[in-house]
């Protein structure tokens, strides 16, 4: 049992069900908020770590707030596609892992933000920007061949946005290392933040993912082959097919259904290329139709 699941199965009943229902209601709070009176994140919100090293500890949690965008469109936009993408992990991984995830990201944050000023005596105020990018990564990690519509037109497969979306990342820490715009000290201060946001976003992904031994049910493949099975049940049963007899099921090996045994049970292959029900005899021995 890989160690993720050890802590589900002791601290999975704590779990915050519909977790990014949450996020999108203080997501929009602190947009109201931005509209209202744009200093109050920053002044007293934020992750600021001097301000947290002096007694602010609320800011370990208020940061959160901090909205993806600060258009009235583009925040439309951000919070249904982070809503959908958030609520799909869920339902893929559960709520405690969708959990773990999400929060670890936020601790990973203030980790960093208060080593850095430990540190340096740099105080970077880090949002939730690249936080919330990342979540795209893992969604494209699960779902490859799944496509967004640019525009509403063109149609794009996840994957292919996910590279576009790591060389986003790169960028931003690369950024860190160039002069600053101008000479200007100001933009060096925010290009180094970003840039450890990205690194810390990326090093949540890589440990949840590649520190867990047991993410074969996550993997592309098996998510694809069980989007399939769940898809070719929900077809069958839309047909409502009835066989001879008046029968509900039916054996593609052996014909048999229902009628023939009352204690025959039948499912659906998930390996196969198509709507096959098989009998309880036939699940495990036929041959795959490919």
């Amino acid at each position: 049992m890989d160690w993720i699941s050890r802590l589900e199965r002791k601290y999975g009943r704590y779990a915050i069900p519909n977790l990014m229902t949450y996020i999108i209601i203080l997501y929009g709070a602190g947009f109201v908020l931005n509209m209202i009176n744009p200093y109050f994140y920053s002044e007293y919100l934020s992750l600021n770590a001097a301000a947290l090293m002096h007694g602010q500890i609320w800011r370990i949690f208020t940061f959160i707030i901090d909205p993806p965008s600060n258009s009235l469109i583009w925040i439309i936009f951000a919070l249904s596609l982070y809503y959908f993408i958030g609520r799909q992990l869920e339902m893929t991984w559960g709520a405690f892992r969708f959990n773990l995830y999400f929060f670890s990201g936020m601790l990973f944050h203030v980790i960093a933000a208060v080593l850095v000023y430990l540190l340096t005596g740099l105080s970077f105020e880090m949002g939730t920007h690249y936080l919330n990018m990342s979540l795209f990564f893992v969604y494209a990690a699960l779902f490859p061949d799944m496509q967004f519509y640019l525009y509403m037109i063109i149609p794009v497969k996840v994957k292919w946005l996910a590279l576009l979306d790591g060389v986003y990342f790169l960028w931003a820490v690369v950024q860190a290392f160039l002069p600053a715009y101008g000479g200007n000290p100001v933009y060096g201060v925010t290009f180094k933040a970003n840039a450890l946001a990205a690194v810390v976003s990326i090093l949540n992904f890589l440990i949840f993912f590649l520190g867990s031994r047991n993410m074969r049910p996550y993997a592309p493949k098996q998510m694809k082959r069980k989007h399939e099975f769940k898809k070719n049940v929900r077809e069958a049963s839309r047909r409502n097919v009835t066989y001879a007899g008046g029968a509900k099921h039916r054996c593609a090996v052996c014909g048999r259904t229902e009628l023939d045994d009352p204690n025959l049970e039948f499912r659906y292959c998930s390996k196969c290329n198509g709507n096959y029900e098989y009998c309880q005899d036939h699940l495990f021995t036929h041959t795959h139709v490919k």
